[in-house]
């Protein structure tokens, strides 16, 4: 599975097909790995979660409940907007491991807290507290994958952890998800079925934090005396941007996040609506929304490997600039669908998931290689934070776009949005392209 050196600070090492940066061993980038299989796993449990907190144990009418559930998630965008740039700084500091493991803590706290609000408020303050937890969490993730990879082999290293991310998404949220149903099913009650899959999914929080503590490595990867100071740390996310590859990966964060949640939210919603309209009932109907979403999801993963070898292979600002045009051409061909249900119509959410994955991997590999590493933490935080920021943009004009004209509005503002970050793009590769070639560019600048 990997090659192994008795000597940590030189380069060669490798797990499996990946390069690894100086001082890297394999089993630091495999702990980063159960990381990416574990930390979205684990985060997307929440969307499961609420609704089964809402219905059994706060009773709320189903006719409040989208309001709250909104509100809810806007709380934790907000959340995690004021905890990555935090987070970057400190992990600039004290080092990559600690903010990760506490990131996991805290969301195990809030898991095993959750069953027990007794109102939406009392709910909502234990959702800000996982999403403290998931906001260090998917910042450390987003860092460590900055740091662990050669820069001759990012591509590929964000094209394996984008396919554990998705196969997390999908074995654990299943899985846990199905757990108060089996419990039920064995004679237990709602309410100590949710309190019981609650536990279990907060003790496999605490493993995770266990696990990421005993396998990163230590420290940060600039020597203590070499650190920025701490005022300089606090600028450096946004002073980074003077860098133009820098800024344009920041605009791709915010692309390549709105997209996720575009897709996320707004083709489940399409395909339900579509299928309530053909008659169906709300069961088949939400079958058929989440059958569009997988859709999309499968492309993605099938497609990601791709990326990883094209990211490898040319200039980043290039790859980058080649990715969000897929995104662009993902979102604007979405335009041609008459009817989300008909028989022909699978093809356009392929070409959907394959542009929202291409943003993700452009904006993630050209973030790894342009963040400077006496700052990296402080750099992928504000470029998390664009991401937030794409989220809540995509949520809330998306939404009021999807009601006022109409479904395709939504996919053809994010296109829109993507050809202006491919202009952008092709300006910085023509005035500021960086490295022509990746195996001859460099770790830090």
């Amino acid at each position: 599975m990997s090659n192994v050196s008795p000597d940590p600070s030189a380069t060669g090492l490798k797990f499996w097909f990946v390069e690894l940066a100086p001082g890297i061993l394999p089993r630091n980038f495999g702990t980063m790995l159960y990381g990416a299989f574990t930390t979205i796993g684990l985060l997307a449990f929440v969307s499961i979660g609420t609704p089964y907190v809402l219905n059994v144990y706060l009773k709320i009418p189903q006719a409040e409940q989208g309001q709250i559930a909104g509100d809810l998630a806007a709380w934790n965008e907000i959340a995690m907007l004021l905890v990555f740039g935090p987070c970057g700084v400190l992990a600039d500091r004290i080092g990559r491991k600690q903010v990760f493991t506490v990131g996991f803590i805290f969301m195990a706290i809030a898991y095993a807290l959750y069953p027990f609000a007794s109102s939406v408020g009392e709910l909502t303050a234990y959702r800000l507290l996982y999403a403290v937890g998931v906001g260090a969490a998917t910042a450390m993730l987003q860092t460590i994958l900055a740091d662990y990879p050669a820069n001759t082999s990012r591509g590929k290293a964000t094209a394996l952890v984008g396919t554990l991310n998705g196969l997390g998404v999908v074995i654990l949220s299943v899985g846990l998800g199905g757990l108060m149903k089996t419990f039920v099913g064995r004679g237990y009650s709602p309410e100590d079925a949710g309190y019981i899959t609650h536990f279990i999914v907060a003790g496999l929080c605490l493993f995770s934090a266990a696990v990421i503590a005993a396998g990163l490595k230590k420290g940060t990867p600039v020597h203590k005396h070499e650190q920025l100071p701490l005022r300089e740390l606090v600028r450096s996310g946004l002073a980074a941007a003077r860098n133009p590859r820098i800024a344009l990966a920041y605009a791709s964060a915010f692309i390549a996040r709105g997209d996720l949640v575009v897709v996320g939210t707004f083709v489940n919603l399409w395909g339900t609506g579509a299928g309530i309209e053909a008659g169906l009932d709300p069961a088949d109907a939400t079958a058929k929304g989440r059958m569009l979403f997988a859709i999309t999801g499968i492309a993605g993963l099938f497609w990601l490997p791709l990326m990883g070898i094209m990211l490898d292979r040319v200039n980043r600002v290039t790859g980058t600039t080649i990715c969000m045009t897929l995104a662009a051409a993902g979102f604007l061909v979405v335009n041609l669908v008459d009817h989300p249900l008909a028989p022909g119509a699978w093809i356009f959410f392929v070409f959907l998931g394959i542009g929202q994955i291409s943003a993700f991997a452009g904006a993630a590999t050209l973030i790894g290689q342009e963040a400077p590493i006496a700052s990296r933490g402080a750099v992928v935080g504000m470029f998390n934070t664009f991401g937030a920021i794409g989220i809540l943009f995509g949520t809330a004009v998306g939404g009021r776009l999807y009601d006022s004209i109409g479904p395709h509005a939504v996919f053809v503002m994010v296109g829109g949005l993507s050809l202006v970050v491919v202009a952008y793009g092709l300006w910085v590769r023509r005035t500021a392209p960086g490295p022509l070639s990746v195996r001859g560019s460099f770790m830090a600048h």
